[in-house]
């Protein structure tokens, strides 16, 4: 096709239908531009590429073309939904923008794009489509290949990946039919094509160990080893401490501290303390692994660790932010060896409140590597151990400060996890929900107690007036029309709620506490956390809505959390300096810190839920036919979706396997029969039959029995 012509009739087009706004048919403007009988299938394709990228649009009274006009260009991250289509987020409007799968112009999902966004239809949402690709966010894909005769070709895993990749003969490396397989975006000049590509890594067939979870961390642009120069930088690294170091910092090493971890844990960053004061309050000490004196800025291993943002937790294994040398052996609070540390040791009260504090560089010598099943299990059964007493002692306190916490307006979201039991070849034998003990809530609340410290003292330094820069963990709250959206549901359901004049987290715990136990507490809670924003990394300090705190950082986990590290150097900076660090430069790197590790973030648990989605189809593929109990978790218009209890696989119910016609009610999360009246609610007890899974495109299929609760 000759795109001059196109362009030709494109720049016509739009000069008629600027002269004459009422706009002409097409058979008008082909006699307008005099287009010849060789030249109309041109001039059509033409007018298609324009109505695809929003030129101009068919008038829906006099139906003839007219030239669009858009109201406004943003810029945002393209997020695409398994149906094709995509929304963009206009952060000045807080609005998201609906992209046609017509209208993605070779975007793919999270690509940084330019979206025209056409005239706003009354009562819909604003829709556009993507002028310009600012960033390609991804140029790496992993899928499935396949060969033809003359070429081959590649099935993206991802079904956000709307397109397959084309792959000529020539760059196809060593892969064979149905391999896993690494693909390199080299090209796609329009969305008339396919894009084309070339295979840079074969993975394996899906079959062999360890190959479904490594395309996940592939998929997710998750580098599984680290560059070859940076693993030696790391190997260069002394472990040794001098006594010069040692000198320089509060020397804990005499005093009782250990680590409670989970049991498979190779990187230990926090260790804890407690000790009974003369004057009946205690002294909490959370130690935290110093890798800021082994990570200097700008070197090879820190640029590593701010592009990698986080660790990645994934089913069969851990994909470390620093090289194994610093996160399991240089750094980690290894039992009975001296390390360095940052310690936050706070003088609490018996209710709870922090009286004083001190934060400081340090070293210590942890004395026990606790697992949180032993450190339950030493508190709470008549076992003989050094240190019952402070474990005993330690779950007391932890208590007073959950009690606090959700009286001050902290809402208590707890949501169920899952482990795994792989066989040799990585198959999962069994699946169990994780037990939450009362160990997990003691080490979540002295590092929550340690991170609010930290965050408050930062308040305290400079002037008085200038909160010197700094990074925040923050979760705003909810907006208006989320939460008109939550109490119109509660009315729908029954549940009286009056939408208070300013929200807060202590209103929305109230509603909370008063559900306990009810039918309706799954269901809210459900609903509740839809309605909540993401947390996120920033330097603008707007308090974190879900603890329910005004001060709130990242400080205790610096192994696995680029910004934990940003804020033990910017809390070294401050006690040396004494002088908050204003200048431009600083502001602009923590910014870019900030939006790097919310994005890797995101990135991680995206990759940590697909990893666990797929070892649960595997291990329901084996049980087709079976019947189980579930909780329907989420109703659309085109079935449910239904959670297993004791596994929490989650599979869809299609309405077309319904037995009755089923009308579909948004606010009220039902689906309720025509004939039947039988309603299908968010948070209901259902028994299903698993009926078909496919491993390939990740879907799990249900059958609804009768038997409701």
């Amino acid at each position: 096709m000759n795109k001059n012509k196109i362009n030709k009739f494109e720049e016509k087009i739009l000069n008629l239908l600027k002269a004459e706004p009422d706009g002409f048919t097409s058979k008008e403007l082909s006699h307008k531009l005099n287009v010849t009988k060789k030249e109309y299938h041109q001039f059509k394709k033409s007018l298609e590429m324009m109505k695809k990228q929003g030129k101009i649009s068919k008038s829906k009274t006099t139906k003839k073309l007219i030239r669009r006009m858009q109201s406004r260009v943003i810029e945002g991250e393209l997020r695409m939904n398994r149906g094709g289509f995509g929304f963009v987020h206009d952060e000045l409007h807080n609005a998201d923008i609906f992209i046609g799968k017509d209208h993605l112009n070779t975007a793919f999902d999270l690509d940084l794009v330019e979206v025209k966004l056409y005239a706003k239809s009354r009562g819909k949402s604003e829709t556009g489509y993507v002028s310009r690709i600012i960033k390609r966010v991804r140029n790496f894909f992993v899928g499935t290949f396949h060969q033809t005769q003359y070429y081959g070709y590649v099935v993206p895993d991802d079904p956000k990946i709307y397109r397959d990749f084309f792959i000529p003969k020539e760059k196809q490396k060593s892969a064979q039919k149905g391999q896993k397989v690494v693909v390199k975006l080299n090209q796609w000049p329009n969305d008339h094509l396919n894009p084309e590509g070339e295979v840079v890594e074969v993975i394996g067939f899906p079959g062999d160990p360890g190959v479904d979870v490594a395309s996940v961390a592939y998929s997710f642009q998750i580098s599984i080893s680290f560059p070859a120069p940076i693993e030696l930088e790391a190997g260069k690294i002394s472990p040794g401490i001098n006594q010069d170091e040692i000198r320089k910092r509060l020397d804990w090493r005499q005093k009782i501290c250990f680590t409670v971890d989970p049991e498979d844990a190779k990187d230990f960053d926090d260790a804890v303390s407690l000790y009974e004061l003369p004057n009946g309050n205690f002294e909490l000490g959370v130690h935290i692994a110093d890798v800021s004196h082994y990570v200097r800025p700008e070197s090879g291993i820190d640029r590593e660790a701010f592009n990698r943002g986080t660790s990645v937790y994934l089913v069969d294994r851990v994909i470390p932010m620093l090289p194994e040398k610093l996160s399991n052996e240089i750094c980690s609070l290894e039992p009975n060896k001296d390390k360095l540390t940052f310690s936050c040791i706070m003088e609490v009260t018996p209710g709870g409140k922090v009286a004083d504090y001190k934060i400081t560089p340090s070293v210590i010598n942890s004395d026990y590597r606790f697992s949180y099943e032993e450190a339950q299990h030493i508190a709470d059964q008549n076992v003989n151990h050094p240190q019952k007493d402070m474990l005993v002692a330690m779950m007391r306190l932890s208590k007073q400060l959950t009690k606090n916490r959700f009286a001050e307006g902290g809402i208590d979201f707890e949501t169920p996890e899952v482990s795994f039991e792989l066989d040799a070849s990585g198959f999962p034998k069994s699946i169990r929900r994780k037990e939450r003990l009362d160990s997990h809530r003691m080490i979540e609340e002295f590092m929550l107690l340690a991170n609010k410290t930290v965050a408050e003292h930062v308040k305290k330094i400079g002037d008085g007036k200038t909160i010197p820069p700094f990074i925040y963990r923050v979760h705003q709250k909810p907006d208006e029309e989320k939460m008109a959206r939550f109490f119109e549901f509660l009315t729908a359901i029954g549940i009286a709620a009056e939408p208070p004049t300013k929200i807060t987290s202590a209103y929305f715990q109230k509603i909370l506490e008063s559900i306990k136990g009810s039918p309706e507490e799954i269901i809210i809670e459900e609903v509740a956390l839809r309605s909540m924003m993401k947390a996120i990394y920033s330097m603008n300090n707007v308090g974190h809505f879900g603890l329910g705190f005004e001060d709130y950082t990242h400080f205790t986990s610096p192994i696995r959390r680029y910004p934990d590290l940003m804020v033990h150097r910017l809390l070294r900076h401050y006690l040396q300096a004494q002088l908050p660090a204003n200048d431009p430069k600083t502001i602009e790197h923590l910014s870019r810190v900030c939006d790097q590790s919310s994005r890797q973030e995101r990135i991680a648990v995206e990759a940590e839920r697909e990893s666990v989605r797929l070892k649960q189809n595997e291990y329901i593929s084996q049980h087709i036919g079976e019947e189980f109990e579930g909780i329907i978790s989420g109703v659309m218009s085109f079935g449910i979706f239904v959670e297993l209890v004791d596994t929490l696989v989650e599979g869809l119910v299609h309405v077309r396997d319904l037995n009755d016609y089923y009308i579909y009610d948004e606010k009220t999360y039902t689906l309720t029969g025509r004939d039947s009246n039988r309603i299908l609610r968010l948070g209901d007890t259902v028994k299903i039959q698993v009926a078909r899974v496919n491993l390939e495109e990740g879907k799990v299929d249900f059958i609804l029995l009768d038997t409701q609760k």
